[in-house]
């Protein structure tokens, strides 16, 4: 399994518009972040998390390095534009059949309201094919790969996290419930989302990232969904624990 990290910045990116600090301004390219999204690979199986408003931006630059020219199913963290914004993007995976989109019930409804012509029953020529598959919490399977949903909270709104193998994927998760970390054990790959120094009410800081990691005992973890408060990526990863490592635009890694 490669899991490619398409974006690992917060709602707004970085460079934030109009900002001039010196993390905007940084001419480190891992500084550069757009919203957070991945795709992870299985033996060909493509498989989308979130599909941000950069979604066409993020995928042209996936398919420089490789050939993707199917996506076997996307998988849907919550409704937040900044992980919903580029559904309509996925039109050119379309022309092969419906590409399955996976999230919450309240998810899939609000989908349905922004992209009304993508599901009447006489669809617009050229608008996305999307199945939309609601989830119950339950593992599921998309083309041989098993899938569980992992219910984190996003300060008070429930939303999903996502176990592959032994890689789980939590994004703009504030505080785990603690029947779900039976879910997250013997992993080897922890993908979490550190958003600054300072508290945050839906989003953890960088200590309690740290405090998650520490808990859960991944072998290796990935922060991701960083503000401009995260700090420069060269500057805060000296000061890490060994296994803990900043992801960037771009960055694949392998995972059991």
């Amino acid at each position: 399994m490669t899991l490619q990290f398409l974006g690992t910045g917060t709602s707004t990116g970085i460079p934030e518009i109009g900002c001039r600090c010196r993390v905007c301004t940084s001419a480190d390219p891992r500084d550069e972040r757009l919203r957070t999204s991945s795709l992870i690979n299985i033996d060909g199986r493509n498989i989308l998390i979130d599909c941000g408003p950069d979604f066409r931006t993020q995928i042209l630059r996936a398919m420089k390095k490789n050939t993707i020219d199917n996506l076997d199913a996307v998988l849907l963290t919550h409704e937040h534009y900044d992980h919903t914004g580029g559904l309509d993007d996925l039109r050119t995976f379309c022309r092969k059949g419906a590409v399955p989109v996976y999230a919450a019930p309240e998810v899939t409804e609000a989908i349905r309201l922004r992209l009304p012509y993508a599901f009447r029953q006489n669809r617009y020529p050229g608008s996305p094919n999307i199945a939309l598959e609601n989830l119950d919490g339950k593992p599921f399977t998309v083309s041989g790969v098993v899938i569980t949903p992992i219910r984190i909270m996003h300060g008070c709104l429930p939303i999903y996290g996502f176990r592959a193998g032994n890689l789980a994927y939590l994004t703009d998760v504030k505080t785990i419930p603690e029947e779900e970390y039976a879910k997250l054990q013997n992993l080897d790959t922890l993908i979490i989302n550190a958003l600054r120094h300072t508290d945050h009410p839906s989003h953890q800081s960088i200590e309690q990232a740290l405090s998650q990691a520490s808990r859960i005992c991944p072998q290796r973890t990935f922060l991701i969904h960083m503000s401009h408060n995260f700090g420069l990526h060269a500057e805060i990863e000296t000061a890490l624990p060994d296994n803990i490592f900043i992801a960037y635009d771009g960055l694949t890694i392998e995972s059991n």
